[in-house]
């Protein structure tokens, strides 16, 4: 969610909550529609604290998630260029094509994918180049002990990479669901509902103001931040950008490129099989 957005939404939020009390406020009776106001206050407690206990949980979850999407990219870069390590020291007909195709991976990853999982639409297709880095190493022979060892570690490396990937898009189409949700939404209108029968003729329209205004910033705002958790891969702010994977392919496209044996690339700038 773009920030400007938010803050729109933020804002008109609290100016409908003021206004909607203000009005009620014509009408109130002096000293409220309660008759008991410490009772009705303690009731208003046990909303809230409800709602912020549900509130406080959900964030907690949701930034687990987002937190376990950003880790999980961040690996998976680092396995990519780790992997690109260990293929140099494979037999010598299979570094230039596993080299060629940790490069596609990651430009799959940057070009490819990531638009997927900020629409959502990436659901289970896999990434091509795993595939194909699974095939060419399947006809990889070593012989001498340093291949060997380059040839047990890269298995165990595909392992981290894999779980790393499956981290990445775990959070791509959001772990909220709709009931909870519709919680949510039910029980900020059932606390707005009963800030306005806190209208009060008889106290000043700021304070009245302030005190409807207050509770509808920090219940809009914690809505509009699970939003985010939830959605990490967007283009506003707090989205999830592919800055790791990138990262590692300006460092295999420039200074490991001077290693040497790297074949052709077999795809585009995007990562797209040619």
């Amino acid at each position: 969610m773009h920030l400007l957005l938010a803050i729109g939404i933020l804002v008109s939020a609290t100016i409908i909550a003021v206004s909607a009390l203000l009005l009620v406020r014509r009408n109130a009776p002096d000293g409220g529609y309660f008759h008991d106001g410490d009772r009705a206050a303690g009731v208003f407690g046990v909303l809230a604290t409800g709602f912020a206990v549900l509130l406080g949980f959900i964030v907690f979850l949701a930034f687990a998630s987002y937190d376990q999407s950003r880790g999980g990219a961040e690996v998976e870069a680092l396995t990519v260029l780790q992997q690109y390590e260990t293929a140099q020291f494979l037999p010598d007909d299979a570094t230039p094509d596993l080299s060629a195709e940790l490069i596609c991976y990651g430009r799959f990853v940057v070009h490819r994918e990531w638009p997927l999982m900020k629409s959502g639409d990436l659901n289970d297709q896999l990434n091509p180049w795993g595939i194909a880095l699974f095939q060419t190493l399947s006809d990889v022979e070593p012989e001498s002990n340093a291949e060997q060892s380059a040839y047990d570690t890269w298995f165990g490396q595909t392992s981290d990479r894999e779980a790393a990937r499956q981290d990445r898009v775990h959070g791509a189409e959001g772990i909220i669901p709709i009931s909870l949700w519709i919680v949510l939404f039910l029980s900020a209108a059932v606390i707005f509902v009963f800030m306005l029968f806190f209208a009060d003729s008889g106290e000043r329209p700021v304070v009245q103001a302030l005190q409807i205004g207050s509770v509808t910033i920090v219940m809009v705002a914690t809505l509009l931040l699970i939003n985010i958790l939830n959605s990490p891969f967007h283009s506003g702010s707090g989205g999830l950008t592919p800055v790791a994977m990138e990262r590692t392919l300006n460092i295999l496209e420039g200074e490991l490129a001077g290693v040497g044996n790297r074949g052709p690339l077999p795809c585009s700038d995007t990562g797209d099989p040619l």
